[in-house]
């Protein structure tokens, strides 16, 4: 029997950068989209277009690079918004434009002070100028969960008319229970008989974005809109790998659906996203967090121990995790097993990444004992998505002068120039930070600053997030750092804060308004 394939339709890169603190730049949006390919996704949403010159450039550079993922430009239902979506996807292989209005009364009354009438015209001319750019239009009917379903058909025949094959239907607020999603999906189904496809976008505000998604899959949509750790404004977006994973352990009670996931790829894709954004799963997190598979209870321990599946519905190889972490690689490994090893993890790098990638792992095999699969992920993820070096760190020495007040001197090279300063601080982090300033011309102030193993041993890899303001109009920047001396990593990743912050200035201050943000 032919089963339902669901459309996977991931926006992390666009909501679930709308998460505090998960801005991200050029380089690790098109790691993480390539990454998203490797994971099967149908449609990437790689952003929104009009929101800022970075954005554009994100989104562009992503367009040309994938090519068996549908790339999608979210756009209001403006044309200057849709104009910039379907120029920044024009040379992907496979491209939708993705434009929205809201539906829901309270909406139109207070935010956008438009008539019904007037949003129906609007949204049928975003769409049938969307056609002009791309065949694939989606239009999203914004705040569907508190919007009038008889309101939801008249503007879905409208804008299907002009041209859209994908109605979403988006819980914006997260309001609804699932029976209410499902109902809604239901009847909403019913009337498009097949002209479109119908969606959901379903926030996570009462913790059933997840629930409301299977839901409504179980009631004839076929196409649900997640983020990978299920990351997104407040508190976040439906989770795709709980929803892939529900879909695929729960066979038996969604035998007629399947997706085109490879869950192999979910815990590397969990990695990766949590490395670049600084923001963790929680420790019991379902499917990716770090104990989702810990069995500590001694009557689990004991059924484990007999047979897995007394306490595993999940078996850890299916969403790409080894447990055994087994030690492959040491110093002594040449260039070719090394990039085997990377193959084996996920990763696929050209010569010149390649090359950075095995010199680091040189340096590092020379100074710690043990080198772990977590290790290599953190290494080559650092490696990777690294900002254009403006500032490059030479070397680092902290010192306690007589009266015992931290200071660090730092060498930093800028242009091939080398510049040497020191600072003294109200502690070690920030002197090492003050003296960065100093030499830099910038002054930044810090917002967050986390610090974590990434694998185990007292030589293990410590991992630096850092979260930096430069300017209080904008948003903070993340940076990360990566080295067995944890003062070294501080200061990568606040100097990596500073080069992505350049990368990306003048870029930020045309974020767009909060008015477009959300769907």
């Amino acid at each position: 029997m032919s089963k339902n394939i669901i459309k996977i339709f991931d926006t992390t890169l666009r909501d679930g950068e709308q998460s505090p603190g998960a801005s991200m730049n050029t380089e690790e949006k098109i790691q993480i989209a390539a990454q998203l390919e490797r994971l099967g996704v149908d449609i990437i949403e790689a952003g929104f277009a009009a929101a800022s010159p970075g954005d554009f450039d994100a989104i562009e550079k992503i367009a040309q690079r994938v090519k068996n993922s549908t790339i999608c430009s979210l756009a209001r239902a403006i044309d200057s918004d849709v104009k910039a979506a379907g120029d920044a996807i024009a040379n992907a292989n496979m491209k939708r434009i993705h434009t929205f209005i809201a539906t829901s009364k309270i909406h139109m009354e207070y935010k956008l002070k438009m008539t019904p009438d007037e949003v129906i015209r609007r949204a049928v001319r975003a769409v049938e100028y969307a056609r002009t750019f791309v065949d694939d239009v989606e239009f999203s009917c914004e705040d569907a969960g508190r919007s009038d379903i008889g309101f939801m058909k008249e503007i879905s025949d409208a804008v299907i008319e002009a041209g859209a094959s994908t109605i979403n239907l988006p819980d914006t607020v997260g309001f609804r229970l699932p029976f209410e999603i499902g109902a809604m999906v239901k009847e909403m189904s019913e009337y498009v008989k097949g002209r479109a496809i119908i969606s959901v976008h379903n926030h996570n505000d009462l913790g059933l974005g997840v629930a409301n998604s299977l839901e409504a899959v179980m009631n004839g949509a076929r196409q649900v809109e997640c983020t990978i750790n299920g990351l997104g404004e407040r508190a976040g977006n439906a989770a795709l790998e709980e929803i892939v994973m529900a879909l695929k352990t729960r066979s038996d009670v969604f035998s007629e659906f399947d997706t085109n996931i490879n869950t192999k790829e979910i815990y590397p894709s969990s990695r990766l996203i949590a490395s670049i954004t600084g923001i963790e799963p929680q420790p019991n997190k379902a499917i990716v967090g770090k104990n989702a598979f810990a069995h500590e209870s001694g009557i689990h321990q004991d059924g484990m121990l007999k047979h897995k599946e007394t306490y595993e519905i999940i078996r850890p190889e299916d969403i790409g995790l080894d447990m055994k972490d087994t030690l492959v690689l040491g110093k002594h490994s040449g260039r070719a097993a090394f990039k085997d090893k990377l193959s084996k993890l996920g990763f696929t790098l050209d010569d010149e990444a390649l090359n950075t990638s095995f010199e680091r792992f040189k340096i590092l095999a020379d100074r710690k004992k043990e080198i772990y699969d977590d290790d290599l992920r953190a290494l080559v993820t650092n490696e990777m998505t690294s900002a254009p070096k403006v500032f490059e760190l030479v070397s680092l020495q902290l010192m306690d002068c007589s009266n015992g007040v931290p200071s660090a001197a730092v060498s930093i090279k800028k242009d091939d120039n080398e510049i040497i300063d020191a600072s003294i601080g109200e502690g070690t982090i920030d002197a090492i930070f003050k003296t960065i300033d100093r030499i830099s011309g910038y002054a930044g102030k810090l917002e967050d600053y986390k610090v974590k193993s990434v694998s185990e041993g007292k030589d293990a890899l410590a991992s630096v997030t850092v979260k930096v303001s430069f300017n209080d109009n904008e948003p903070a920047i993340i940076g990360h750092g990566l080295n067995i001396d944890t003062m070294l990593a501080s200061a990568r990743a606040y100097i990596g804060a500073l080069n992505s912050y350049l990368s990306m200035e003048g870029k930020l201050k045309s974020r767009y308004s909060d008015s477009s943000k959300t769907v």
